[in-house]
């Protein structure tokens, strides 16, 4: 693992170089109001009024009028291809969560390397916030606040097998895995919901406006 860049007792915005609603973004500095950028999400930033502290990746898609409006001081070049810039800056980024924006609405093989990166980089938590969707890698034990009826989608990334009390349709024994039983289109039937897993892999997908929830709950 390389060393943080970015080390911030506050939460941290991560923008990158998808689509990027204003609207989520104003929410996302309310509760993490340190703003960074992956590559060409720097373009995103200052387009939207805000300058973000860093800049992380291997510097291909940002643009050289935000390079020049930045300043060298502000951008962190990393140069291996292995990784995307996502991955890249998060994995540079000491901080109590992150929310990441311009990672989920735009193109599908982006959102999946977002999706490998969350699992990878468990050790971060991270939640992507898209246009409809919020999405984070779920820990062993997760309680979640959230209203009779809302969506809670179970993608695994690996095999796992979990627990649950409070859905529509229990998780209880099943053995999930990306190319076997997947958890679309859950429900909540109670208000508290709480998720068990045995392994990590696993994706929890809630609906947008349970941001908050998501953050409160994975912060216990």
């Amino acid at each position: 693992m390389n060393q943080a860049i970015v080390e911030s007792s506050d939460g941290v915005t991560l923008v990158a170089g998808g689509p990027v609603a204003r609207r989520d973004l104003k929410t996302a500095l309310g509760f993490a109001p340190r703003l960074v950028a992956a590559d060409g999400g720097a373009d995103r930033a200052l387009l939207a009024g805000h300058v973000p502290t860093a800049v992380i990746g291997d510097m291909d898609s940002v643009s050289e009028a935000a390079k020049k409006a930045l300043g060298p001081a502000r951008l962190f070049p990393i140069a291996e291809q292995e990784t995307t810039d996502f991955d890249k800056a998060l994995r540079s980024i000491d901080a109590p969560f992150v929310l990441a924006l311009g990672v989920l609405g735009g193109r599908v093989d982006h959102e999946l390397a977002v999706f490998n990166a969350l699992i990878r980089n468990r050790d971060r938590l991270c939640i992507a916030v898209g246009p409809t969707d919020v999405v984070f890698h779920a820990p062993a034990m997760l309680r979640l606040r959230l209203v009779v009826g809302d969506r809670v989608s179970l993608f695994p990334m690996a095999q796992v097998t979990g627990a649950s009390e409070g859905l529509r349709w229990p998780i209880d024994g099943l053995r999930f895995a990306p190319f076997g039983t997947i958890g679309t289109s859950n429900e909540v039937a109670k208000f508290e919901v709480t998720l068990q897993m045995d392994g990590p892999g696993m994706l929890v997908i809630l609906p947008r406006n349970r941001l908050r929830a998501a953050l409160v709950g994975l912060r216990g």
